[in-house]
């Protein structure tokens, strides 16, 4: 029997998830229902480009509804304040020293969610992995695109 993986997110990945839903449902399926219409009342279909290029952008939008529904139904909502210990998991912000101890922070969270600028990896990223169950002062070797980096996990806050 196949079991179906949950995905962890925090509330406020759940909360734009859902939003972006309910703006595909209810703004942009209306919207291309309306361009074929239009695009329908020009006539001819088969040399009809409007028509072709709403109906390729109304596959696109019920692509992307199902596949956020389908994210949503796996949601594992994650609150990392509810969270405690001395190793790092999801939803963890993570102090680390590189290889010049200058301090960088992450926090980890899910794949939608992340945003290196933000200071967000996915769990799922290269970093990401290689930080999941390690502790304060473990030494970390990581191969990211731009190369191989060293860390020392500084501190980790549940935050």
């Amino acid at each position: 029997m196949a079991t179906v993986e949950k995905l962890p997110m925090l509330a406020e990945g759940h909360k734009a998830l859902s939003e972006e839903l309910h703006r595909l449902k209810t703004v942009d399926r209306p919207d291309v229902i309306a361009a074929i219409e239009e695009a329908r009342a020009h006539g001819d279909l088969s040399e009809n480009a409007e028509y072709h290029a709403a109906k390729e952008r109304q596959g696109h939008i019920e692509a992307s509804i199902s596949d956020i529904e389908d994210r949503l139904s796996r949601a594992q909502v994650i609150d990392p304040t509810t969270l405690s210990g001395d190793k790092i998991v999801f939803g963890a912000t993570v102090t680390l020293l590189d290889e010049n101890d200058k301090p960088v922070t992450y926090q980890i969270v899910g794949q939608t969610e992340a945003d290196a600028k933000r200071g967000r990896i996915s769990y799922n990223s290269p970093l990401g992995r290689a930080l999941i169950g390690r502790r304060i002062d473990d030494e970390i070797e990581v191969t990211v695109p731009s190369g191989d980096r060293w860390y020392v996990v500084s501190k980790i806050e549940f935050i």
